[in-house]
């Protein structure tokens, strides 16, 4: 079967046994403050898990698209990539253990044929001191479902990976017990992690034995978690039974279900293969690839793979509207391009083909995304346009390369942890590219170290390698901590503060309708518990007196009250309603919620798309509504923040 063939059979599986199919999310999340992209299947589902109704029921099964800008650095390797589909099914409290482990084991060897005698798992050990059982129900589960199979289902306790080395495998053991680093999830890691009121469970996870030969440098001995390429996670069904409270962790009163799959690594397991780029979801790329660079893919793997899987996920990221930036998503885009171009260069592949790559990726998807082929031309000329001014920045870093002071003299010091010194001991002078040098090469230039130190070589020069990588380390950090302060739809929790903030920002743009102009759409927000930045479209800066009129305006909403009623529809009747007010129409899924806020004379206020959530009655929105900035967020778009004093 092709990853085509695998994605339906999944979801018509899932139909079968009840779950409502919804399409995929798109790679920029709504309403999550935890990362730029959606990184997870069950990343938009989170609202559901916390307990809000989904529209469609309480069985839910999708492929959801998926971005980890993380794992950048760590295409190269077999199985790493960038962008992925998660196939994944949830129960929002309806089935449990019981249920699924039967239904996703059965869909792996009796659906897509999997050798059952290949599949190993894991599951929770447990954590005495937070009072958290070990998941001795899952265990008792698949012992059964291996054994019907005259499969052996002996039981080992390996608890950490790193004993997991020490220990290895003993003959006959199926089934494994793993401590949480290992065998929980949530969203902020381990249990000891867990903010209160953050939620979680233990889980379960499936790998594929490809019976490769352990490598050793990772351990002395293999076992399911080890990282030497055996065995591959195919599968992980999370039992979110858990909440984090003051006094510890409580059961919830609804247990969920969240499963999720990685399509390329089930496509893997059924190949039999364990490189995912040899799937039919990759390999159209790699031989395109082949023949415009008259090289071979066995020869040159790491190039191969970065080109495929980088314009891959520009690909993806260009149909889900993100383009090319220095900030937020735009700037992982424009890395994935310009990583693209230096591997091509690297294989002596011409310049302007990357787009002619771009095509190849369309076709392999444009049936189950068809907003891919849709956009063809727009992604294909985006890419296009971003690999030609790459090349120019390429020109101009290159002068700046030769500009740099090379009169650095490293005397007796250490260059990447080596004393430089000649064979009479006597110090002696080296020329180097410093680290801040390589550094402001990368930011300033798009140099990857990579590139100045092959430079570096060509003019006999050596680059410090080692400070470059503290340099980089510490702007990796300030850059996840930017991170999760930036965050499409604006939320930074669902405290009642930011709750009540996300209700004004409707009223904020009602106001700047009425004023300004039905032009005015949402452009993006930010709230906190303390404010809120609302971004919107208006070509030119808006004078004190009319801030004030809108200001007033909102106030006056706020005092009269009101109600705020949800309501679902398909998207499809929501587009076609022009009492609608809506931005970013392409990241809904297809049923959508609609919030309409009125005056306690029944008139519409605001009737809006939005993910949620909201207060009941504008009386509960405390305070007085006060700008205190209207400023230029960019070309056409104005943003203004505001208090509730």
């Amino acid at each position: 079967m092709n990853g085509n063939q695998i994605r339906k059979k999944y979801l018509d599986y899932m139909a079968e046994r009840g779950h409502a199919i919804v399409p995929s999310s798109a790679l920029v999340p709504e309403n999550d403050p935890t990362t730029l992209f959606t990184g997870s299947g069950m990343q938009p589902m989170v609202p559901y898990l916390m307990g809000e109704t989904h529209p469609k029921g309480t069985r839910i099964a999708d492929s959801q698209k998926c971005f980890r800008a993380e794992d950048i650095d760590e295409v190269g390797d077999n199985s790493h990539t960038t962008f992925f589909e998660m196939l994944g099914n949830w129960s929002l409290g309806d089935y449990f253990k019981s249920e699924q482990i039967p239904w996703i084991y059965s869909f792996l060897v009796d659906e897509i044929k999997l050798d059952p005698e290949r599949i190993y798992v894991t599951t929770f050990i447990g954590d005495k001191a937070l009072g958290i059982p070990k998941d001795t129900e899952s265990v008792e589960l698949w012992q059964k479902l291996f054994s019907k199979r005259n499969l052996s289902s002996d039981v080992a306790e390996i608890g950490s990976a790193d004993n997991g080395y020490k220990r290895g495998m003993k003959e006959g053991e199926r089934i494994f017990y793993y401590d949480a680093k290992e065998n929980w999830w949530s969203r902020a890691g381990t249990p000891d992690k867990m903010p209160i009121g953050e939620i979680g469970g233990g889980d379960s996870e499936m790998f594929f034995d490809f019976g490769t030969p352990h490598d050793k440098k990772y351990g002395e001995h293999c076992h399911p978690a080890c990282d030497c390429g055996r065995f591959l996670e195919i599968g992980n069904s999370v039992f979110m039974e858990y909440k984090k409270t003051e006094s510890g962790f409580v059961k919830l009163p609804k247990q969920n279900v969240d499963f999720g799959g990685g399509l390329e690594r089930i496509l893997a397991a059924v190949n039999d293969n364990n490189d995912v780029y040899k799937s039919d979801l990759l390999w159209p790329v790699i031989e395109q690839l082949q023949t415009i660079s008259g090289k071979k893919y066995e020869d040159n793997l790491e190039a191969f793979r970065v080109i495929t899987d980088h314009i891959r996920g520009a690909v993806f990221m260009i149909g889900d509207d993100v383009n090319p930036s220095n900030s937020e998503q735009g700037y992982f885009v424009r890395r994935l391009i310009r990583r693209a171009v230096r591997y091509t260069d690297v294989l002596g592949v011409n310049s302007g083909q990357l787009s002619n790559l771009a095509r190849a990726v369309i076709t392999i998807y444009e049936e189950q995304y068809p907003n891919l082929s849709n956009n063809a031309e727009n992604i294909k000329n985006t890419i296009s346009n971003e690999e030609e001014q790459f090349r120019k920045t390429l020109e101009k870093g290159l002068k700046q390369f030769n500009k740099i002071s090379l009169q650095i003299h490293l005397t007796s010091k250490e260059v990447n942890g080596k004393k430089v010194i000649d064979t009479s001991a006597k110090p002696i002078e080296v020329k180097a590219i410093s680290a801040k040098n390589a550094f402001d090469l990368f930011t300033t230039y798009g140099f990857p170290i990579e590139l100045t130190e092959e430079i570096a070589q060509e003019k006999g020069l050596v680059v410090d390698k080692k400070g470059f990588t503290k340099l980089m380390d510490e702007h990796r950090a300030k850059s996840r901590a930017g991170a999760e302060q930036k965050f499409k739809g604006g939320l930074a929790d669902h405290s009642n503060k930011v709750v009540e903030y996300h209700t004004t920002t409707h009223l904020l743009l009602a106001a700047l309708r009425k004023e300004l102009g039905d032009h005015v759409h949402q452009a993006g927000s930010n709230i906190t518990s303390e404010r809120l930045r609302f971004d919107f479209t208006h070509p030119d800066k808006i004078d004190s007196d009319t801030l004030k009129k809108i200001e007033d305006e909102v106030n006056k909403t706020i005092s009269d009250g009101g109600s705020v009623n949800i309501e679902f529809m398909p998207k499809s009747e929501a587009e076609n309603d022009e009492t609608i007010e809506a931005s970013f129409w392409d990241r809904y899924p297809d049923e959508v919620k609609v919030y309409t806020i009125k005056n306690p004379s029944n008139k519409i206020v605001s009737r809006e798309l939005c993910g949620g959530p909201h207060v009941n009655d504008l009386s509960q929105i405390d305070g007085v509504f006060k700008i205190k900035k209207e400023e230029s967020s960019a070309a056409g778009i104005r943003r203004i923040k505001a208090v509730l004093e």
